[in-house]
């Protein structure tokens, strides 16, 4: 097996202390942490082990290499889409199929809607309500689909748990059945808009329970929808979530 250079398991170790600093510096995403030769100084490594590091965070979404005069280093938040990227690779290697990430989402989504239901807010449901408007008045199925996608994103808000609203995310991006040929037909649509205002209902009255149990039989449609009328999904593997193509 070929050995890892020196250079890039010290450019590693650099990357290491430079987040440990901008962690412990609480810095806001926006900020230029310095220049090349600013860094160079205080980490005292050459340029190309320093610029190595930097590609390191770069790759990991924390940091921004800005070409030209008014460029520089700049700290940025790393995105959901850094986090689906890496697990869709994960997924992909290891050859798990597109219907166990749909499975997985039905773990999760009831408790979002049950914590929604707890912690949601009035302006919350109103924009559930309002989304839910716009699917009824959708005519294309891109303007459906993506109304979908917001009321589901309301939901994850709405619930107060950034950890799971996170890993929702992910999976929700990964079990978007319209990347894999997935479509919803006229009836489709009207059961998920009855679904959605079931969850909204319970959401309404602060019935967790409730609410839980009709997003569990909401997301479960889809993984029936896969298995009644894409049979070939469900053995398909999960495909590479390409994170520049992602807008």
């Amino acid at each position: 097996m070929m050995e890892m250079a020196p250079t890039v398991r010290k450019a590693e170790h650099v990357a290491q202390r430079l987040l440990d600093i901008i962690i412990k510096s609480d810095l806001a995403a926006g900020v230029s942490i310095g220049t090349e030769a600013e860094l160079l100084e205080q980490f005292n490594v050459s340029r190309p082990t320093l610029r190595e590091s930097l590609r390191v965070l770069e790759s990991q979404g924390i940091l921004e290499l800005r070409p030209g005069p008014k460029g520089g280093i700049i700290l940025r938040k790393p995105s959901i889409d850094m986090l689906t990227h890496a697990l869709s690779v994960y997924l992909r290697i290891h050859k798990v199929p597109f219907i166990d990430v749909v499975r997985a989402r039905e773990a999760i989504e009831p408790g979002l809607a049950a914590e929604a239901a707890v912690n949601g807010t009035e302006e919350d449901f109103a924009e559930m309500q309002a989304s839910i408007d716009r699917m009824r008045a959708a005519t294309d199925q891109e303007t459906f689909v993506q109304e979908n996608r917001v009321f589901h994103e309301v939901i994850a808000r709405a619930s107060g748990s950034r950890v799971l609203a996170a890993f929702w995310g992910t999976i929700r991006t990964l079990s978007d059945g319209t990347e894999y040929g997935v479509r919803f037909t006229s009836a489709n649509q009207q059961h998920v808009i009855a679904a959605h205002e079931a969850i909204l209902d319970a959401c309404r009255t602060r019935d967790a329970g409730l609410a839980a149990q009709h997003m569990e039989q909401h997301v479960a449609a889809l993984e029936k929808l896969v298995r009644k009328r894409y049979k070939d999904l469900t053995a398909s593997p999960t495909r590479v979530f390409n994170k520049s193509a992602s807008g």
